[in-house]
């Protein structure tokens, strides 16, 4: 604010009256101090004007972004965060996107505005545009990103080994006797599809099977599984596997298998990936790729702290890949001897 008066003039209360829409200044001059401050991208420091008014001492507080809390691996991933923040003592204030971009946007712009320490973020499915991540990074504000990460920025940023769970969850198929195995996966500009179609089609070529282009499709839960799987089973070559992208999706296509009178991995091995509580719920219990969601969380804090205590510079970035495992269970066959 006190730039603000500099620049036009005035005082700081009168740039604080027009800022909080005051009628005791004029319309004009309101509107004039407004649209600079648009301009220039100044967000009023809530916490700040809260501690003004209450005078209490500020709290170490991480801004967490989450695209859905609903979703199981996010959820592991939050606990970790919030215990390990709690452990060095810090708060969280977390902020779902529902994937969604211009809402993503908004979250940014109000942990700016909330002077938040640094931000734990996994963007959403269609952010394609960057300028909000990178305007926190511009004050100095560290991120690190989990699961999905933008590759268009240098932060740090903690994942699973996604290309090796795929690579490892389609050599499973192979050796239970899987020729024709279908892809189901995310749009293809997040990594994290990117890495895990490649550990599919890195299995399939290291045991002379050729990727069959009709056999991947993008369909990353449960609702399009269910639409796209009957006339995916009803072709004359028909996969006798599918590995999808998440456990969501893979349970979608178990349903409808059952559905159509398949029996599950007799007819159709089916394989997913994030091990949540689902995987043992469903008839049968689905064979998996266990993502460690709690740890991803834990990973991510201390990388944060580390830039926010001075202990790594803004600009020396950490990548942290936490390892996968398959957990085999009744929708795939047994391995074959030999």
């Amino acid at each position: 604010m006190k730039d603000i008066a500099r620049e036009l003039g005035v005082s700081v209360a009168t740039v604080s009256r027009a800022l909080q829409d005051s009628p005791r200044i004029s319309a004009e001059q309101r509107q004039r101090i407004q649209a600079y401050a648009r301009e220039h991208k100044f967000i009023p420091n809530a916490v700040a004007e809260s501690l003004r008014r209450s005078r209490v001492a500020p709290q170490k507080i991480i801004g967490v972004i989450v695209p859905q809390i609903t979703h199981y691996y996010f959820s592991t991933i939050l606990s970790g965060i919030e215990e390990e923040a709690s452990n060095r003592g810090y708060s969280i204030i977390v902020a779902q996107s529902d994937e969604q971009y211009e809402r993503e946007v908004r979250i940014c712009d109000s942990f700016m505005g909330y002077r938040v320490c640094g931000v734990i973020v996994s963007q959403a499915k269609d952010t394609l545009r960057y300028e909000h991540f990178q305007r926190l990074l511009e004050t100095n504000v560290p991120i690190v990103f989990y699961d999905r990460i933008c590759t268009g920025l240098n932060t740090s940023r903690v994942v699973v080994d996604d290309y090796q769970g795929a690579f490892t969850a389609v050599k499973h198929l192979i050796n239970t006797g899987c020729r024709r195995i279908a892809f189901y996966g995310s749009n293809m500009h997040l990594e994290i599809s990117k890495n895990r179609y490649n550990g599919y089609r890195d299995a399939l070529l290291e045991h002379g099977l050729s990727p069959d282009p009709s056999l991947r499709f993008e369909c990353d839960n449960r609702s399009d599984a269910e639409a796209l799987t009957p006339q995916l089973l009803s072709r004359d070559d028909r996969p006798d596997a599918i590995f999808a992208i998440n456990d969501d999706t893979a349970i979608g296509i178990l349903y409808t298998a059952k559905r159509l009178g398949l029996h599950v991995p007799d007819d159709l091995s089916i394989c997913g990936f994030t091990n949540g509580e689902r995987a043992i719920a469903c008839d049968p219990m689905l064979t998996t790729v266990e993502q460690r969601g709690h740890q991803v969380g834990v990973e991510a804090v201390n990388i944060l702290l580390d830039h926010v205590e001075g202990n790594r510079p803004l600009d020396k970035v950490e990548r942290k890949v936490v390892k996968t495992r398959l957990i085999v269970r009744g929708t795939t066959r047994e391995a074959m001897e030999g």
